[in-house]
């Protein structure tokens, strides 16, 4: 077999596994990974949808480890279920995509964490918020600190806004992808909002 057979065969052949898997219902967790304008992302799917977007600095396997420790251990590359989530990804970074049409899976999310990041998508493309005024919009107006945490566990980031929150007065607060994309995340959406 030649060299460049080789790696169609293996294609063919990881493509037909993925197939029996998820035709069998063994397949809990589907993952890939793109590169990206803010770095390489690892993006993860359940059945029900989006589970989590990584930013994969130092790869993906810490990732899987968490995934496969927290939801389920049937996890797979499987790159074509994840499809949509990257082509609309690649919109957004291109500034053709102010908002995601995805299923997401908050099975990664806490009960309080989910009221913080429900609050947060809500988030006009191009605003910004502050992480007192998502303590106060949810009913918990003393929790400024609690919702940064949140917000800094956020398993779905960009998509789940939680780059749109600042601290009171204007400065970044933290990010958990690091102030760099954050910053960048919003300078894209201040270059293509609506004048």
């Amino acid at each position: 077999m030649s060299r460049t057979a080789r790696p169609a065969a293996l294609d063919a052949v990881r493509e037909r596994f993925q197939q029996r898997a998820q035709e069998a219902g063994l397949l809990d967790i589907a993952f890939t990974s793109m590169d990206s304008p803010v770095g390489p992302l690892m993006l993860a799917a359940t059945r029900r949808g989006l589970v989590e977007i990584a930013f994969a600095r130092d790869g993906i396997a810490a990732s899987l480890d968490e995934l496969a420790r927290k939801l389920s251990p049937r996890i797979l590359e499987a790159p074509a279920r994840l499809d949509p989530v990257r082509r609309q990804l690649d919109e957004y970074f291109t500034g053709r995509r102010t908002d995601f049409e995805l299923p997401l899976d908050r099975a990664l999310m806490g009960s309080f964490a989910r009221r913080v990041l429900g609050r947060t998508s809500r988030i006009p493309y191009g605003s910004v918020s502050t992480y007192g005024e998502i303590a106060r919009n949810i009913g918990t107006p003393r929790a400024a600190r609690a919702v940064g945490n949140a917000l800094g566990s956020n398993p779905i980031p960009v998509i789940v806004p939680c780059h749109r929150v600042l601290r009171t007065g204007g400065s970044l607060g933290g990010y958990g992808g690091g102030l760099d994309r954050k910053e960048w995340l919003l300078e894209l959406e201040a270059a293509h909002s609506p004048a």
